[in-house]
C-alpha cells in the first residue's frame, strides 16, 4: 500500500483516481503530476513500486502544497477574512453563504436543518 503525504492510496483504484485522494490534488493536478514523474495513471496504486512511489512524493513535496500545510494555509486564510472585518469575514464568522447565493429558500447546508418555530404549549392541569 503506497503512502503519499500522510494519506494511504486505495490499493483497488487507478493511480489517476487514488492520487484524488489526498487534499488539495484534483483529476488534472493528478494526471500532470504522473505524467511528470513518468508513471501510468492507469495501472493499480497496489502495483506501484517504490521508485515510482519516490517520484511521485517528491514531485508532490516539492512543487505543490498539500494536505496540512494547504489546510491551515485556508484557515488562516478565512480568519484573516474575519479579524479585518470584510463581508466575506462576516459571512464566514455567520456560517451563511459566502459566495452570493441566496438563502430566502436553500442554503441548508451552510446554515444547518431548519429551526421551526416551537409553539410552547402547557399542560393541562389534572382535575383532582
Amino acid at each position: 500500500m503506497a503512502r503519499i503525504a500522510g494519506v494511504d492510496l486505495p490499493p483497488n483504484k487507478r493511480l489517476v483516481i487514488a492520487l484524488t485522494y489526498i487534499f488539495g490534488i484534483g483529476h488534472s493536478l493528478s494526471k500532470k503530476i504522473l505524467s511528470d514523474a513518468g508513471v501510468n495513471p492507469d495501472q493499480k496504486a497496489s502495483e506501484l513500486d517504490d521508485e515510482d512511489t519516490t517520484k511521485i512524493r517528491k514531485l508532490i513535496e516539492e512543487e505543490h502544497t498539500v494536505e496540512g500545510d494547504l489546510r491551515k494555509e485556508v484557515s488562516f486564510n478565512v480568519k484573516r477574512l474575519m479579524e479585518i472585518g470584510s463581508y466575506r469575514g462576516f459571512r464566514h464568522r455567520r456560517g451563511l453563504p459566502v459566495r452570493g447565493q441566496r438563502t430566502h429558500t436553500n442554503a441548508r447546508t451552510r446554515k444547518g436543518p431548519k429551526r421551526g418555530a416551537v409553539a410552547v404549549r402547557r399542560k393541562a392541569t389534572a382535575k383532582t
